[in-house]
């Protein structure tokens, strides 16, 4: 479903973000993404959505990543992004839900249909008509989830999904991601989440990969981990070291 080949990418300055990245992604995997701060997380999601543009090959579902397959591409992926304001950008929940697919010729019968299956999955039916800057940090994070669900994309990029989550909202994410049948790639510093929802991780550090695995395998390596400036998740504290 998608595949980066020897991709690297630079700001102005000339010293690479991500270097020489080559690895694939089969339809219906779910692969957690982590690696400390800096280390090319978000870069390597803003590529895969073309908003960024670097050397290498990118492959999404069969299209390589140029200018004409783009918009059949962003149609293939939807991005739940870190700070859910610059993702929630209508006046209501609801508008915000039905914006994209009505944007893609999605009947409003259709629409309202994916809305409240989205809502209902996630518990949320009493934001519908809500107003974006009149409910929490998490509430927001949970709406910004929902609009990505209702455009019902092949794949979900999410990136820190469980910021700003109380504990149960936080359940219900990784329940919901947990049954999502999309290919998911998941960018988080929660290890305990990334641990629950993928059995798969790619390990980042200074823009390369440097591990690349079942979870279990490399979210227990606590010298692999500790070396990356990273911790073993806290379910695994105390009983291994």
């Amino acid at each position: 479903m998608i595949e980066f080949q020897n991709v690297s990418f630079s700001y102005e300055s000339g010293q690479p973000v991500v270097e020489n990245l080559t690895f694939s992604i089969g339809k219906g995997e779910s692969v957690g993404l982590i690696g400390a701060n800096g280390a090319g997380k978000s870069t390597m999601m803003k590529l895969l959505l073309g908003l960024l543009t670097g050397e290498g090959q990118i492959t999404v579902d069969g299209l390589s990543m140029n200018k004409q397959n783009l918009p059949a591409i962003r149609r293939k992926v939807g991005f739940v992004l870190q700070d859910s304001d610059n993702q929630m950008f209508m006046p209501t929940v609801y508008e915000d839900m039905i914006f994209g697919p009505r944007n893609y010729g999605l009947s409003k019968e259709e629409t309202d249909r994916r809305v409240d299956k989205v809502l209902g999955r996630l518990g949320l039916q009493d934001l519908k008509h809500r107003y974006n800057h009149k409910i929490s940090g998490g509430e927001k994070r949970m709406a910004a989830i929902a609009t990505i669900l209702a455009m019902e994309p092949e794949t979900i990029l999410m990136d820190e999904p469980s910021t700003a989550l109380d504990p149960v909202n936080r359940r219900t994410v990784i329940n919901t991601i947990r049954n999502l049948p999309q290919t998911k790639l998941i960018a988080s510093h929660d290890l305990d989440m990334i641990l629950d929802t993928c059995q798969r991780v790619i390990l980042l550090s200074h823009g390369k990969i440097v591990a690349d695995g079942k979870a279990e395998d490399i979210l227990q390596d606590k010298a692999l981990l500790e070396a990356n400036r990273m911790e073993l998740p806290f379910c695994l504290q105390g009983w291994r070291r």
